[in-house]
């Protein structure tokens, strides 16, 4: 019986049996779906908080790790034995300040400037009729009469779409995401608090992963995560940084330059949104500035719009060409159509979230590839060239 089961015959049906195993497997889990759907549903809502401290904690630790060396550089030694708590410290009451400020100026005067622009919607509506009463009127070929403008319609759709955005909702409506305004607050404080346990166990969490990694892999395999974890951080570490301060820069540009020479009333929700959309390479800034036009077109007229536009384009070019790669410094050298695949890719599964973890994951991969073509060529080169005495006798040349 032994010699039957270790016979080739049965070694040969073990690649059936598997597969026929799988099927079975597979057919289940596709029958129960609503079943592994609703548990993946509560762990993922139990996990969900402490996935958000993590992120605030990786975006937070780079500031923090800059004040621990900041006060490592002082002569006290209790300070520099405590340094990481009154890192983390320090950073806690920079980011109550922050978000204080945030709260009772920024969002305010955001707030006046949407509510504003929503109250002056009739003279808005008026100013588009006008617009589209001009381009029906061109004298355009006998191609595009078939797409003259229905103003009734596009007055309704835009009219209802602003009856609906109730301005006071919005609160809610974030709170909704969430479930309800209980587990939002219980969201966000578990989601704080980890993060604060996190930045403070940064050190001990770093050195458990690389002790757990090389228990579970080989040499090889260790020194290979080790190199593209690492290169994955810098990746990210570099992008947040980069995006950051050019968002800053950028905003802070557009917002003088639409408060100072444009005068428009608008300015600062206006420089906010180019500020933080900049955060998505290339379609980022284009978003913005398309949006700022159009306002300052129902607002301040076409002609202001038009040049106000070119100002603004010639602005986004300095930044793109020159601020951004110093800032940069070569960290991502991807081509400008892999950076609009990527964004595309990652915006189709992730949402905004994948556009923005897009462009480091895609430079790891190219790097990835890179090494890989490195390492194929330099096997080819060593490998010894191999002549058939046969075919170098033949006269094929």
């Amino acid at each position: 019986m032994t010699r039957f089961f270790k016979s080739r015959m049965m070694r040969s049906l073990v690649p059936y049996f598997i597969l026929a195993v799988g099927i079975i497997i597979a057919f289940r889990l596709v029958s129960e779906i609503g079943f592994f759907s609703e548990i993946f549903g509560r762990f993922w809502g139990t996990i969900a908080p402490f996935l958000t401290g993590a992120i605030i904690a990786y975006i937070m630790n780079m500031p923090c790790c800059a004040i621990q060396r900041l006060l490592e550089k002082t002569k006290n030694k209790v300070i520099i034995k405590r340094s990481r708590g009154i890192a983390v410290l320090i950073l806690i009451i920079i980011t109550i300040v922050i978000i204080s400020l945030i709260l009772n100026w920024i969002i305010p005067a955001a707030y006046r400037s949407i509510r504003d622009f929503i109250d002056d919607f009739p003279t808005h509506i008026e100013t588009l009729e006008g617009w589209i009463e001009d381009i029906n009127k061109l004298d355009l070929p006998a191609f595009f009469d078939e797409f003259e403008l229905d103003l009734d319609n596009l007055v309704i759709l835009l009219t209802d779409t602003i009856q609906n955005f109730d301005l006071e909702n919005i609160p809610a409506t974030i709170v909704a995401g969430f479930g309800s305004t209980f587990s939002a607050l219980f969201h966000m404080f578990l989601a704080t608090v980890s993060s604060i346990y996190l930045l403070m166990e940064t050190t001990k969490l770093r050195a458990f992963s690389m002790r757990f990694i090389a228990a579970i892999t080989s040499p090889n395999t260790n020194e290979v995560i080790l190199k593209y974890s690492r290169k994955l951080n810098f990746n990210f570490r570099q992008y947040i940084y980069t995006q950051t301060i050019d968002g800053l820069i950028l905003g802070g540009i557009m917002t003088l330059f639409l408060m100072l020479v444009v005068r428009s009333p608008h300015f600062l929700i206006l420089g906010l949104i180019l500020g933080v959309l900049n955060y998505i390479p290339y379609f980022g800034s284009i978003v913005g500035t398309a949006l700022a036009v159009v306002v300052i077109a129902l607002t301040q007229g076409a002609s202001t719009a038009a040049w106000a536009a070119l100002i603004m384009f010639a602005i986004q070019q300095l930044d793109g060409n020159f601020i951004q790669p110093r800032l940069m410094g070569g960290s991502f050298s991807l081509s400008p159509l892999l950076v609009i695949m990527s964004v595309t890719v990652g915006g189709a599964y992730g949402g905004i979230f994948g556009m923005l973890v897009a462009i480091p994951i895609v430079a790891l991969f190219k790097d990835i590839i890179d090494s890989y073509i490195d390492y194929r060529e330099n096997k080819k080169k060593e490998e010894p060239l191999i002549y058939n005495d046969d075919f170098m006798n033949r006269d094929v040349w």
